[in-house]
């Protein structure tokens, strides 16, 4: 059974799970959480809602599983993204941006933090290996 999740495309879709509802729920996550995470940031985020596709990093298992999220944010240094399901804290994922939304080549990234937001929702943080450069990679964001 196993084996059959991890070959399905697993999409955070609108139908499935509202995503107004679920970014409405992260953000009072957020305002509880701790300063000196907050502050521990060193880039400026942007703001951003795009789909991105993650998958495992080692080009061996990449078909075997397809997640669609959606960020919440962006920097230089890494991302926010709403999941359908959770991802492996620890493990290296290959993430693929929407280009209409945000101009980024695809990237790897080692996720740091997944945790629940409600049941069909789960909210990861990510790491990029190599800094982004934002500057003219998105039509619409807006830094916190």
């Amino acid at each position: 059974m196993l084996d059959d999740i991890h070959r399905q495309d697993l999409s955070l879709q609108a139908g499935a799970c509202p995503q107004e509802e679920v970014l409405e729920s992260l953000a009072d996550l957020e305002r509880n959480t701790s300063e000196a995470i907050i502050k521990s940031r060193g880039n400026t985020r942007l703001r951003i809602k795009t789909k991105v596709i993650a998958q495992p990093g080692n080009s061996g298992d990449r078909r075997k599983i397809k997640m669609q999220g959606i960020t919440g944010d962006i920097s230089a240094s890494g991302c926010q993204i709403l999941f359908p399901v959770p991802t492996r804290v620890g493990d290296i994922y290959w993430l693929t941006f929407d280009k209409t939304e945000l101009k980024l080549d695809s990237m790897f990234a080692r996720c740091l933090r997944c945790r629940l937001i409600r049941e069909d929702a789960y909210e990861a943080g990510f790491k990029f290996f190599e800094p982004v450069d934002l500057s003219g990679a998105t039509r619409r964001g807006i830094a916190t």
